[in-house]
């Protein structure tokens, strides 16, 4: 797991810069020697971890079994596990959900897979239904504790039905928790915490980072989330400011994170200093976090793939708005997927949020220079 280190004086209290330069120097030797990690590895080794530590999770679905998952996150957990607690399912993702729903009532921590955002559909009237609100309609009496993993979002040429951006659909029904991770280190902690989760998460996976690579041990990785675990420290809720900035902020999540990053890269070459909120929890939403930094800048764009109208996105700008009126600068903009349906795969290139996109917002959010 890979350091950051702040080397300001301030940051650092009373250290020298010369010894938070030299604390800088060894973490980025520690970095160059760490092993690089997929997020597809991060996912499939929190899935086997998790299997470990606590013997009611059980992974299905569809071709998650001896294949590993179209993929490859479950790969090898039904040759360590067995067929008693990763195995393969009927094409049916309705009867997939309703019986992750019977065993999460009665001990089990089911996660299960929908191995493509648009080909979970046919099971939203058991989540909205009935995932969503057990708890509700039990008056807490009964828990559900699964998780609905989710492989969603563009960037990998898919065709129809295989690339789309469904988060606001789950982020609307009440009774559900969304995550989203945008890191490797990230994708093992969160899916551990929605694992051990009480309440029904909806596991929002970026397919185009799947084999995005970062310096990551993830034998640290482990023992830190179990050291977290133990003292009851949770990263679930919570945004990371992934770049500092002081001109504006750009709020992005999931996909669009690395996107947003790129763009603050491009802005600060050319003098600009963006700030980047990776908002990481999309339910339960992390309203400090991110208002602290629009009010820091005064400026802010909020970046999705999804649709832009009735979308996260919109949820994000009404929230700002209302918590940050006065210290705004400018109107919050958004850069998100166009509202038409998923295009082509060649197509995908026009309809996806990109640095250039992102630039043009930041330029029209009313510099007086």
């Amino acid at each position: 797991m890979s350091a950051t280190i702040t080397t300001s004086s301030q940051a650092n209290g009373n250290v020298s810069a010369a010894t938070a330069q030299a604390a800088a120097q060894a973490a980025a030797t520690t970095a160059d020697k760490t092993p690089q990690t997929t997020m597809a590895k991060a996912l499939n080794t929190a899935l086997l971890d998790a299997m470990a530590a606590e013997k009611t999770v059980l992974v299905f679905g569809e071709d998650v079994g001896k294949l590993g998952g179209v993929f490859r996150i479950t790969d090898g957990l039904n040759a360590t596990y067995g067929e008693q607690r990763c195995f393969d399912t009927p094409l049916a993702e309705s009867g997939i959900v309703g019986m992750a729903v019977g065993m999460a009532m009665n001990g089990m921590r089911p996660v299960i897979e929908m191995q493509f955002d648009a080909f979970a559909y046919p099971a939203f009237e058991q989540i909205f239904s009935h995932v969503a609100k057990m708890h509700n309609r039990t008056r807490g009496a009964v828990k559900l504790p699964m998780v609905i993993r989710v492989p969603y979002g563009g960037g990998i040429g898919g065709v129809e039905h295989h690339c789309d951006s469904s988060e606001a659909y789950y982020a609307h029904t009440a009774g559900l928790k969304v995550f989203t991770p945008a890191t490797v280190a990230d994708a093992y902690r969160m899916l551990r915490e929605a694992i051990d989760s009480p309440d029904p998460v909806v596991f929002m996976e970026p397919k185009k980072l799947y084999w995005s690579k970062e310096p990551v041990d993830l034998d640290a990785l482990r023992r830190h989330y179990d050291s977290e675990k133990t003292a009851g420290r949770s990263s679930e809720g919570k945004a990371v400011v992934a770049r500092a900035g002081t001109d504006a902020t750009l709020i992005a999540y999931g996909p669009s994170v690395p996107t947003a990053l790129a763009a603050a890269a491009a802005a600060a070459a050319e003098g600009r200093s963006l700030e980047v909120v990776d908002v990481r929890s999309i339910v339960p939403f992390d309203d400090e976090t991110v208002a602290a930094s629009v009010r820091k800048t005064g400026r802010a764009v909020v970046i999705a793939e999804a649709q832009g109208f009735v979308s996260v996105s919109s949820e994000i700008v009404a929230r700002l708005q209302e918590r940050c009126f006065h210290y705004l600068a400018a109107p919050i903009r958004r850069v998100t997927g166009f509202d038409v349906p998923y295009p082509a795969p060649k197509l995908e290139h026009y309809y996806l949020p990109g640095v250039d996109r992102i630039l043009d917002a930041v330029d029209d959010l009313q510099w007086e220079d």
